[in-house]
């Protein structure tokens, strides 16, 4: 039986056992207050019927068929007005079990936008709304991911057929050229492929939380980078105070390195210069970096974090990246629950603020 039947049957019984002690508790005040036998005065009805009359049963042969009469009205009513009122308590679920056929053949942009006071069915819509929306974001982000993703790695794999190509139509070309081209050309494929695979095992359930000093993993990014630093004329100033968060060591080096990584390449041809700073604000841990530049604007600075973007052009070299620097470090914030921060400098350049929430008392012990 379907709901709205179980419903209807179930106010139809209350309401006929609710009339059926009724009926009983007005036939029990009526046998407390009216006499089993009545003597008879009238000499007519005294020889009829003996000189006494059976009250109790008299009212009950009156009595009988008209609380039939009740509870079968009552037993129609309710099935009546239960299957109504039935009909219009589930109504909202119904609105809810369609957006959800809805939902399930792939259409996430329906809304259900129950009407109506706060009762539990629309905390139920608002949270399935809610629900949706989300999910409808992520796909999008999925979707907008995975054609980027394509994108990036159609690009070597094409460049890698193309100098194929070109060497066995060209049996004079230098090898040891084809090979390094092909090389770099393989190196950046490799980096893009771990780069997606970091980005898609970040995960909140993927790791065990610990006490992490950020000047630490500062100091141990900034000293891996340094030859990449010096190579490209930028110098590296890292300053600060403890900043102990809690997080994943490797995931938290693996920000730290994109971050200050990000502020060596998107710098000035020559003289840039990067800094690095820890400290602690309203009891977080914060990682600031900055570096000077070319001046962005405040809106591609807001794009910056979606994958695949790198600034103002695309850069070619050994040492560009794959573009999922900035995405790679937002996914590692989300999953530590923290916050990001990018904001243009007047002078040029970015500045890159990172606070991760500091570890319970207990485990900072």
């Amino acid at each position: 039986m379907s709901v709205r039947v179980k419903l209807t049957l179930s106010y139809a019984g209350f309401l006929m056992l609710a009339g059926a002690l009724l009926m009983a508790a007005v036939w029990v005040f009526l046998l407390a207050y009216v006499p089993e036998q009545a003597m008879l005065n009238n000499a007519e009805d005294k020889d009829k019927l003996g000189g006494v009359f059976p009250v109790r049963s008299a009212l009950l042969d009156v009595f009988a068929p008209r609380a039939a009469a009740v509870l079968a009205f009552l037993l129609v009513f309710g099935l009546v007005g239960g299957w109504i009122l039935a009909g219009r308590m589930l109504a909202p679920l119904t609105r809810i079990t369609d957006a959800t056929r809805m939902a399930t053949s792939g259409s996430l942009s329906h809304r259900i936008q129950l009407p109506g006071r706060g009762d539990e069915f629309r905390e139920l819509a608002d949270a399935f709304d809610t629900m949706l929306e989300r999910l409808e974001a992520h796909v999008a982000e999925q979707q907008r991911f995975a054609a980027n993703a394509s994108h990036e790695l159609r690009t070597p794999l094409a460049t890698t057929q193309a100098l194929l190509d070109v060497a066995r139509s060209d049996p004079h070309r230098d090898i040891d050229e084809l090979v390094e081209r092909l090389r770099i050309v393989n190196t950046r494929a490799i980096d893009l492929t771990e780069a997606l695979l970091v980005l898609s095992r970040a995960d909140k359930q993927a790791f065990t939380r610990e006490p992490v000093d950020l000047s630490l993993l500062m100091e141990e990014a900034a000293e891996t980078l340094l030859p990449l630093a010096e190579k490209r004329g930028v110098t590296i100033d890292t300053s600060g105070d403890i900043a102990t968060a809690s997080g994943s060591p490797a995931l938290l080096l693996q920000m730290t390195t994109n971050l200050v990584h990000n502020a060596i390449v998107h710098n000035l041809p020559e003289l840039g210069s990067v800094w690095v700073r820890t400290g602690v604000r309203s009891g977080s841990a914060v990682l600031t970096v900055e570096n000077s530049g070319e001046k962005l604007s405040p809106l591609l600075v807001s794009t910056l974090t979606e994958p695949f973007q790198r600034g103002t052009e695309r850069i070619h070299n050994d040492h560009a990246g794959v573009g999922l620097g900035l995405a790679i470090v937002q996914r590692i914030i989300h999953v530590h629950d923290g916050s990001l921060t990018l904001t243009p400098r007047a002078d040029g350049g970015l500045r890159i603020a990172v606070q991760l929430p500091a570890p319970a008392p207990h485990s900072a012990k």
